[in-house]
């Protein structure tokens, strides 16, 4: 039950006094409109809007309230508990973090709808937590009597003062700073953020703690690195006495969930794909230095200038003239779906494994907006904070393996998907030039795999071409750029 505020209203009209009451509720804003109204020595008359002076006064509330997981959408039932923000006995307020939880695909932050005490919590670290069912129990809190005068006005719609007053006790800050927080006793509502929308940064909490405890936080120490002390040459070395190893490890079983259950239930169905392999090498001597002329430009924007904007748009570019690799097909392969929208979905390597989120739209991004839409990325992506529309919706992949390491892959379609290409590592290699003469080259090298079953080796192989001939001759995008 959501906890109920009642709102006196007394107004003076002649001679006689007359009481309006309203009922609100916090968790979806409800208004019950009085029917009738008491009047002081008169019978019961149909009510009317008041106009004058009003007194309101809050009532105690102090009830257990069970909060309950909401729909977080995208057909997703059960989430797994991946971070508790706050304990048992702990006082939060309206918006405040509960709790990280996992689907299996993305990660969202609980935030409380209600001020009061947290009682009980239902789950414990990486346990399994189910839409519709309790999460936490709270008692919320109970509110002092007070009073305040308002001006005479006409009254105001109670749900558009309900929505203003919630709004504005919301407070933004990143889990990281959240948890700061909580670990210092530290109530955000008390602290005045200085980030876009007010948003509370750690330097923020940190200004408060000391403003507060008048002790200046040390910073975190950087390791260094001391020599050994120098040994005396006469100095005997020690002879190792030799032990048998033993080995207290044990085995250790644990359920799949959030990312890896989602990769299970993928690479299934890829499993029933038919791959066709075509691989290919880049000589990337050209755009190596297109892109050092570029990046003090971008980094002036505010902007890390990758090569991944250029082998994205250069994509987009080939899947104009090659419609079949930016399709889908249904379960069975009796229908093709051409793709309008060019979602270009980039292979990311976390620490929660893998993911792929995906730029949308690349066909009409410039090379400057994809990658800060790939700065984006790659922030939310090392914080675990994609969101299901980040994740959702791709229509090619390209994963850069090459990253870390390599040269050759054999790239896994994402269903419903046709095509994905895997980017080994960036290598300086001889090579020869058209008058035979050797020169260092930047050789990257592509291996590509489609669903046979739609695409054939030959297309294939002019859209790897394509592709190909943009990334070697950067200016000859700029005759297909629109």
């Amino acid at each position: 039950m959501a906890a109920a505020r009642v709102l006196g209203t007394w107004s003076r009209n002649a001679v006689r006094l007359t009481c309006v009451r309203y009922f609100q509720t916090y968790n979806n804003v409800h208004i019950l409109k009085p029917q009738h109204v008491c009047s002081v020595g008169y019978p019961l008359l149909k009510s009317s809007q008041p106009r004058h002076s009003l007194r309101t006064a809050a009532v105690l509330q102090g009830q257990v309230v069970q909060f309950k997981l909401s729909d977080i959408g995208e057909g997703i039932r059960e989430v797994t508990i991946k971070e508790w923000y706050v304990k048992e006995g702990d006082t939060v307020s309206q918006f405040d973090s509960i709790c990280e939880v996992q689907s299996d695909k993305a990660s969202v932050t609980i935030t409380s709808r209600y001020d009061g005490v947290i009682k009980r919590l239902y789950y414990n670290l990486d346990d399994i937590a189910y839409v519709g069912k309790p999460l936490i129990d709270i008692e919320t809190e109970a509110l002092k009597d007070s009073e305040e005068d308002v001006v005479e006005t006409p009254a105001v719609a109670h749900d558009e003062h309900t929505h203003q007053e919630i709004k504005g006790q919301k407070t933004l800050a990143t889990p990281a700073v959240r948890r700061l927080a909580m670990e210092n006793n530290i109530k955000l509502s008390e602290v005045v953020g200085s980030g876009k929308d007010g948003r509370i940064l750690k330097e923020d909490i940190l200004n408060f703690l000391e403003k507060q405890t008048g002790a200046i936080l040390p910073p975190s120490p950087k390791s260094e690195i001391t020599p050994p002390p120098p040994q005396p040459r006469d100095r005997p070395f020690p002879t190792p006495v030799s032990k048998p190893p033993v080995f207290l490890g044990k085995d250790r079983t644990e359920p799949v969930t959030g990312f890896q259950k989602a990769m299970v239930k993928t690479m299934s169905a890829a499993l029933k794909i038919p791959h066709f392999g075509y691989c290919d090498e880049v000589d990337l001597t050209e755009l190596v230095k297109l892109r050092e002329e570029l990046k003090p430009v971008a980094l002036a924007r505010g902007i890390k200038l990758s090569f991944m904007p250029f082998f994205l748009k250069a994509a987009s570019l080939g899947l104009l003239q090659f419609p079949i690799l930016n399709a889908s097909v249904d379960e069975n392969c009796q229908s093709i779906t051409y793709k309008a929208s060019h979602n270009i979905g980039i292979a990311m390597d976390t620490e929660r494994g893998l993911i792929v989120p995906n730029v949308k739209n690349v066909q009409v991004r410039s090379v400057f907006e994809i990658a800060m839409e790939l700065n984006r990325l790659q922030k939310l992506g090392s914080l675990g904070q994609l969101s299901t529309t980040d994740l959702t919706g791709g229509t090619f992949t390209l994963s850069n393996i090459g990253s870390i390491g390599g040269t050759y892959a054999k790239p896994v379609i994402l269903p419903p998907e046709v095509a994905i290409g895997a980017l080994g590592a960036i290598k300086a290699l001889p090579r020869f030039d058209q008058k035979g003469d050797v020169y260092k080259a930047q050789i990257m090298n592509v291996s590509w795999s489609a669903d046979h079953r739609v695409i054939d080796g030959a297309t294939m192989s002019r859209f790897s071409n394509l592709w190909k001939s943009y990334l070697e001759n950067p200016a000859f995008m700029l005759l297909d750029l629109k």
